[in-house]
């Protein structure tokens, strides 16, 4: 069963990889860079039952965080061509 669920997710990798090499805009590019890391988390579970005990539910988790923080910075980078609050900054002295 595990056999299929991983192959299953490496496929679906697979089609994301090839949506982010190909998508014409970079918000597709980022839509399936997150999209790869997402289908990641589910990977590493996976194929911790298959190996045997998942030892290595807490990775996923903090893959999972690291994947949307990055995904929010890189979005808000290229919507705002910074990460710096600017009115916050012109305050200042």
């Amino acid at each position: 069963m595990f056999d299929v669920a991983l192959g299953g997710v490496l496929v679906t990798m697979l089609l994301v990889l090839v949506r982010g090499v190909l998508g014409p805009t970079a918000y597709d590019r980022l839509l399936a860079a997150n999209a790869f890391g997402t289908v990641t988390i589910l990977l590493i579970p996976v194929a911790g039952f298959w190996t045997g005990p998942p030892e290595w539910l807490d990775l996923a988790i903090v893959y999972a965080l690291v994947n949307f923080v990055g995904t929010v910075a890189v979005a808000k980078y290229a919507r705002f061509g910074g990460l710096a609050d600017d009115e916050r900054v012109k305050e200042q002295p």
